[in-house]
């Protein structure tokens, strides 16, 4: 291998390369031993092979085979996004690497990680000579070592790279053992993105927080255990919040692991604190930790909930390093978990995106400015008690007693803010409260009930699921679960349904969106609709159905679509319960931008009246996406109008709670679909959510400039079924409640400081 020294050389070291060497032709099968079923799959019957660095990740490198397509083979995809175009491996001791023959053709051999443990892939490398594959060899081995030993393999001699080097196991009478007598790394050097099978027993030690109270001497030890493997480890200090001192208070240095338990279902990962045989802490990952980390401090902050009871906790970690591995890990566990996927397969610019998802606010540990914040609450609290004298006085009690009564198991359901006038509507059973604002400090006032909502033929009662406002707000479009098929048009001034739209029979309408972001200002008849994969417009003024034939597009997939909105001039932002985003600049066309998912389902898609930025909201968190395309050749044109380089999409940003107000709260965070302020000729400043009885609205002006922690909350005796901002007015936001019938406030009580740290 020393003959290749001078070459490795110079494609190992250069910073521009991204690939550090390729096969261009070749052929992939995925190759079973042993087993009753067909033993040679081909997954690409022409592909390429290439030895591919890992961004912004020192010391690790992916395999990574990609399919080849002839002259015009590639436009007969119906969705690029939908395609299986790349397949990707994190090298590690855990492939399992050889070569070897089929045919005369030099080949690749590696373990399936995420398959049975008697599945392989094999790359046919046609054509190759000795010496490319003998490099190719050498290269992969390098790989190892470097991600091993995390140091540069230059100063490596052949003999280091034998540990490497795939034995076979030893005979075995026994066939069906010939498989599964495959090496097998030890815990301690098994990946991350590692499907462990195995029928070890489950670890015994307890999943709860210890109560032991002794002190040790000395660093902190990793807890070890046969049935638990570690993916990362680090010694850190402990923290707990204390909701009475509004502090993190320590509690005691531990050592930190990201570990999975053998036998435990595929990607479930748990955070663990302990020292030596004591365990602390032991909390499943997933996205209900509200995790935070904060770069600045090296520190992670996430949510513990156990029986009804939430508390907050923090990890702070030493160096740079102990907190760069575990937040990695952490991102890892989390994106599998969210996804139920292997990270080793994702394109590396989309473990990028999920990195960047990942990296929260930099917290800071010093009161640089809090008597600038106590200003502001002193100055919050006193509007606060001004505007407090107004809220009971929204319903005079005469007034309240001509709403319509909750059925049994009635509540609140929708609410929907007009565009024109003063009118905010609440839909209650198959009734809808109608109420105006009096412009004395944010209150409202009963206006009217549009009773016994029902089908204009068969006079079936109608509970919408979902409404929008329509034609100058004189219409109101709805969504009926009973007429999946269907929409009807509700006569706001009639106060009844004077129309069932017939969309299609074959075409459910799950969402549905204005043509554009101000249609509902004007008299645009036209709508969007969405199905589960399909994306149409409406058209009420055609003859038998609504559907516009030639501005329909279904893909391919199953992509659960899961909310559509609309920009100023009518482009399109499609979320999905998969949890990507997909941009349009048309309907009819394939996305210009799909983003990948982080691993949660999106339950609602808001977007600026420009469409420069996007927020979507998932249970726990809201992600805010830049649109505007920062580098390459379409630089300066937004995403719903061209694709991002493959190597440059944008960063998003992950807006949440502070773990210690999820703690106070004493409930899981589940967001209601968040919304940006709008009105014609304005700028956006504001976002607003809410989650149970809390009402969240964030600065947008301080979000764009990186403050991401910086909200206001409101809390009220009663759950928050929506929320949205008064058109045109971004002070003012309208709430529905359950059992209330609505809300409006001017101003929320600054809920937020900067993280304190005090030690015991």
């Amino acid at each position: 291998m020393n003959i290749f020294r001078s070459l490795m050389g110079k494609v190992w070291h250069d910073p521009n390369a991204t690939e550090v060497v390729k096969i261009s032709e070749g052929q992939l099968f995925l190759v079973r031993e042993e087993t009753i079923r067909s033993d040679r799959e081909c997954i690409y019957n022409d592909a390429m092979a290439t030895i591919r660095r890992v961004p912004q990740l020192d010391h690790h490198f992916q395999l990574v085979i990609t399919r080849v397509y002839e002259d015009g083979d590639q436009e007969l995809i119906e969705d690029e996004d939908e395609t299986d175009e790349e397949r990707t491996f994190l090298i590690g001791e855990e492939l399992c690497f050889r070569t070897g023959e089929t045919e005369g053709e030099l080949t690749f051999i590696w373990r399936d990680i995420e398959g049975d443990v008697n599945e392989f892939y094999e790359f046919v490398a046609r054509g190759t000579n000795d010496p490319t594959r003998a490099f190719f060899e050498t290269c992969m081995y390098r790989a190892m070592y470097e991600r091993k030993y995390k140091t540069s393999a230059d100063s490596t001699q052949d003999k280091d790279l034998a540990e490497f080097i795939w034995q076979p196991p030893p005979p075995s009478n026994n066939k069906k053992g010939k498989a599964r007598a495959l090496k097998k790394p030890e815990p301690s050097s098994q990946s991350l993105e590692e499907s462990i099978s195995s029928s070890t027993s489950e670890s015994q030690f307890t999943e709860a927080e210890s109560e032991v109270q002794e002190e040790f001497e000395g660093p902190p030890a990793p807890h070890t255990d046969p049935n638990v493997v570690t993916y990362a480890g680090a010694p850190a200090v402990l923290y707990h919040h204390d909701a009475d001192l509004d502090q993190f208070i320590e509690e005691r240095p531990v050592f930190a692991q990201i570990v999975r338990r053998n036998g435990s279902p595929p990607f479930l990962y748990w955070l663990m604190a302990a020292n030596g045989e004591h365990i602390f802490l032991f909390h499943e990952i997933t996205s209900e930790m509200n995790q935070n980390i904060a770069k600045g401090i090296r520190s992670v902050t996430w949510n513990h909930i156990s029986d009804g009871v939430g508390r907050s906790w923090c990890l702070r970690f030493h160096t740079e390093e102990d907190f760069n591995g575990i937040i990695e890990a952490l991102t890892i566990a989390l994106w599998e978990h969210g996804n139920q996927y292997s990270w080793a397969k994702l394109k590396a610019e989309d473990q990028d995106y999920a990195r960047n998802a990942n990296e929260d606010v930099e917290m800071r540990d010093v009161e640089d400015d809090s008597d600038e914040e106590d200003a502001v609450l002193d100055e919050l609290e006193k509007e606060d008690d001004d505007v407090s004298e107004t809220e009971d006085e929204d319903i005079p009690e005469d007034e309240e007693d001509q709403l319509p009564a909750l059925g049994k198991g009635e509540k609140n359901s929708q609410l929907t803010v007009g565009y024109k006038g003063d009118r905010s509507y609440v839909v209650r059973g198959n009734n809808i409260g109608v109420f105006s604002h009096t412009g004395d400090h944010g209150s409202v006032k009963y206006h009217a009930t549009i009773g016994k909502i029902a089908h204009p033929k068969s006079n079936r009662a109608i509970n919408p699921k979902e409404v929008m406002l329509h034609e100058q707000d004189t219409k109101m479009v709805i969504m009926d679960d009973n007429s999946p098929n269907s929409l009807f048009e509700l006569d706001i001034e009639r106060g009844k349904i004077v129309e069932e739209w017939k969309v299609n029979d074959n075409v459910p309408v799950k969402h549905i969106a204005p043509d554009s972001k101000f249609a509902p200002m004007t008299h645009q008849q036209t709508l969007v609709g969405a199905s589960g994969n399909a994306l149409f417009r409406i058209d009420p003024r055609l003859s038998g159905d609504k559907l516009v034939d030639s501005q329909f597009k279904q893909y391919v997939s199953k992509n659960k679509f899961s909310g559509v909105t609309t920009t100023a001039d009518g482009k399109l932002a499609v979320a999905s319960e998969k949890g990507d985003i997909r941009l349009f600049d048309a309907i009819g066309k394939n996305a210009k931008t799909a983003l990948p998912p982080l691993g949660d389902p999106i339950v609602g898609v808001d977007v600026t009246a420009d469409g420069r930025w996007i927020v979507a909201t998932t249970k726990t968190y809201l992600l805010l996406i830049d649109t505007l395309i920062g580098e390459g050749r379409y630089a300066g044109s937004l995403g719903f109008d061209r694709s991002f380089p493959a190597n440059s999409k944008p960063i998003p940003r992950r807006l949440q709670l502070k773990a210690e107000h999820v703690a106070y709260m004493g409930h899981s965070v589940n967001f209601s679909p968040a919304r940006f302020n709008t009105g014609e000729g304005q700028q956006e400043n504001a976002i607003v959510t809410s989650t149970g009885e809390f009402v969240i609205a964030w600065d947008f002006g301080k979000v764009k400039k990186g403050f991401l922690d910086k909200y206001d909350i409101k809390k009220y005796e009663d759950h928050v079924v929506q929320d949205n901002f008064k058109f045109g007015d971004d002070k003012e936001i309208v709430c529905g409640c359950f059992s209330d019938v609505l809300f409006s406030l001017l101003r929320h009580s600054l809920f937020c400081r900067s993280l304190r740290w005090r030690t015991t």
